[in-house]
């Protein structure tokens, strides 16, 4: 549920109390046994259509796509 503003997410998107689930990715890269490199990916047409701020939510995969990443566990 979204109850804080995540400016490094979502910036200038206040806290909307709507649910939000999504695919979420991180890719780390490790050298000398320490974190050297982090890359994040996620679906943010997905993110911001379910808090309401995308005008065209047919761009967005959908909560489904989340759902269908979690089924191929």
């Amino acid at each position: 549920t979204h109850t804080l503003d995540m400016d490094w997410m979502i910036p200038r998107v206040p806290a909307t109390g709507q649910r939000v689930e999504f695919a979420f990715v991180a890719i780390i890269q490790f050298q000398a046994g320490k974190v050297a490199n982090e890359h994040l990916y996620w679906d943010q047409a997905t993110v911001l259509s379910q808090l309401g701020v995308l005008d065209h939510p047919l761009a967005a995969a959908g909560v489904g796509s989340a759902a269908q990443l979690l089924k191929l566990r």
